[in-house]
């Protein structure tokens, strides 16, 4: 389980100091106790050394990883974290993403970037050295650093702009081989997560710049999460909320009625225009104006040549006014890689008013209703014309929508779309993603094989990453308590905190340093507080840094009849005989790896 980690560390000779206060800007925990106990260093904005023991934790996290991904097949490889533009371009997704992708000339002039994800290197390996059907399914990975350019990187390891991460990608010939491969990577997935005792969620997720047409995400449920999660208690529906259903409750159904215009004075908020006209908010239609930065459209192609530039075009979104506007379901929509609030010049451009927008009249704009917009008769809406509205608004007759969908956003309260049970809210961070991606990049890029028959058919595709900066830190923000970092035993830099009070006598030395001899000749990875500091700074470093157990030596245990060892998840402290000590950090060590083994469980796939 070491890894090939050297087994012994002397506190004395580590690199990397305690502190007793964490900077003002580690607003969360873990950032704080990373910083504290020596495991982490800024360097810029969301970039971040690694000191020796955060990376000792980062490569016991690497094995882990590498033990579940080559238990379901994999081949671990390593590719280069300079990509020339030219593949990011036949797929389109040179000119599809924004200013998160770092983009760099290198001295001839050609354009480069580097690596935020690897599906256009993976596609273009697969178009080199695949041929036939009878060299797939594959199973390919590596763990390698990443850059993207967050505009707003936050709370220490949580959010950065440079990371490391697993990234591991399936070829398959159909989908039936794509859908093992998923399955046995959401188990996986879960397995990593256990082994490093952190309760995780799998939950539904937009494709994002990914593409494909099915993606889960895992959730370690925390009040430091940005994602939403919509849950349902009483059947296990899940989604981020990005992608979240809900049951939309119905309206009564009526004959249409003529339109009528109506006076509506300083009424420019649904929640006064239902006052005002004394009518639920579900019969009014809300106006949310967007402007959609919409890539350019053009065919794949291989040539790699310029496809013009990003196009931006106002929407109008029409929701009834008890919901609120879900801007990525937006976004997808109309195909957007970008969407920001439209100005009021923007606006009333294109014949609308801010406060009192409809659609009837409005001209070059996207419309996009919501579907309950469509299912609702007699709405009111906006007359484009300050001061007044449109009682008996209906789509199909007044105004037409480019786009019927569901744009809406869930919130707690809402009907599961599953059972029909009230969904709860919940706060989470994403520790991993899977992707199934179809033939999204086999089919830009020319990635075939040959089937039975002798037919070209593009490869299909999978992609799954675990940022592990960010595991290590969900880990810190999940075990720990009011003195320090309390690592799983899996994720511990070191197993044992071995600390030596020192004292008038020699002795004490002399079996301190006996115990850590003893203790890594055996394999047993010891960190060695060997320096010359007071019992109070030693044991509060001891309990900052967090290893699962503590052996200390001093006079009054020694004079009891040993040492003392204490595991740093309970109070109690027993006082081990020398010659017993290995055989008892032993047994407690087993005991901590069979806790976590029996976190590691078979978990149900869900429906989807």
């Amino acid at each position: 389980m070491s890894g090939n980690l050297a087994s012994g560390q002397r506190m004395s000779q580590l690199f990397g100091q305690t502190l007793r206060e964490a900077p003002s800007e580690a607003e969360v925990i873990s950032h704080q106790l990373l910083l504290r106990a020596g495991f982490i260093r800024q360097l810029a904005a969301g970039v971040f050394t690694y000191l020796p023991l955060a990376w000792r934790s980062l490569r016991k996290i690497e094995n882990i990883l590498r033990e579940e991904i080559d238990a379901i097949g994999g081949q671990e490889l390593k590719m280069p974290v300079v990509h020339p533009a030219d593949l990011w371009q036949e797929t389109g997704r040179w000119y599809e993403i924004g200013p998160e992708m770092a983009r760099l000339q290198d001295r001839q002039g050609r354009d480069m970037a580097l690596a935020m994800t690897h599906e256009e290197v993976v596609a273009d390996l697969a178009r080199r050295d695949i041929r036939s059907y009878k060299q797939l399914p594959q199973l390919i990975y590596h763990i390698q650093t990443k850059f993207r350019d967050d505009p707003r990187p936050r709370a220490g390891l949580v959010r950065v702009r440079e990371f490391d991460m697993l990234d591991s990608y399936t070829l398959d010939r159909d989908e039936a081989g794509l859908d093992k491969q998923y399955r046995a990577h959401y188990q996986a997935y879960f397995n990593i997560y256990n082994r490093c005792a952190l309760p995780t969620i799998a939950v539904g997720a937009d494709v994002g710049m990914m593409g494909g047409k099915l993606a889960h995400e895992y959730m370690y449920l925390t009040p430091i999460g940005e994602d939403t999660l919509i849950l349902c208690d009483a059947c296990g529906y899940s989604a981020n909320r990005q992608i979240a259903r809900f049951v939309k409750s119905p309206v009564p159904q009526e004959a249409t009625r003529p339109i009528e215009k109506v006076a509506t004075p300083d009424t420019k908020t649904i929640d006064a225009l239902a006052t005002l006209l004394d009518v639920p908010k579900s019969r009014t239609a809300k106006a949310v104006f967007m402007v959609a930065t919409i890539p350019p459209l053009s065919s794949p192609s291989r040539s790699g040549g310029d496809r013009g530039e990003a196009a931006e075009r106002f929407v109008f979104a029409v929701i009834r006014g008890d919901m609120e506007v879900n801007e990525t379901k937006l976004a997808n929509a109309v195909r957007a890689s970008a969407l920001r609030p439209a100005t009021e010049d923007e606006i009333r451009a294109v014949g609308a008013e801010p406060g009192y927008g409809s659609p009837i009249g409005v001209h070059d704009a996207v419309i996009v209703a919501d579907e309950a917009v469509a299912a609702s008769l007699n709405l009111v809406a906006g007359a484009n014309e300050p001061g007044f509205h449109l009682l008996n608004v209906n789509l199909g007759r007044d105004y037409a929508a480019d786009i019927v969908t569901d744009i809406a956003a869930a919130c707690e309260g809402d009907g599961c779309p599953q059972c029909g049970k009230p969904l709860r809210a919940s706060r989470g961070v994403e520790v991993g993603n899977i992707f199934k991606l179809g033939t999204r990049y086999s089919e830009a890029m020319g990635a075939t094989f040959l089937d039975e028959d002798g037919v070209a058919r593009s490869i299909i595709m999978g992609s799954y990453g675990i940022g592990l900066g960010r595991l290590l830190a969900c880990v810190a923000e999940e075990h720990h308590d009011d003195k320090g970092l309390m690592w799983p035993v899996t994720v511990a830099p070191y197993h044992v905190s071995h600390v030596w009070l020192p004292s008038n006598s020699a002795e004490t030395q002399a079996t301190a340093e006996r115990i850590y001899q003893s203790l890594r000749e055996s394999g047993v990875q010891v960190l060695f507080d060997d320096r010359r500091a007071t019992p109070g700074v030693k044991f509060a470093d001891a309990d900052l840094i967090g290893l699962p157990l503590r052996i200390t030596v001093a006079g009054r245990s020694l004079a009891q009849g040993g040492v003392e060892l204490k595991r740093r998840d309970r109070p109690e402290k027993i006082i081990v005989a020398e010659r017993d000590l290995l055989a008892a950090v032993r047994a407690e060590l087993q005991s901590l790896h069979d806790d976590i083994a029996r976190r590691v469980v078979p978990v149900m796939f869900p429906d989807t």
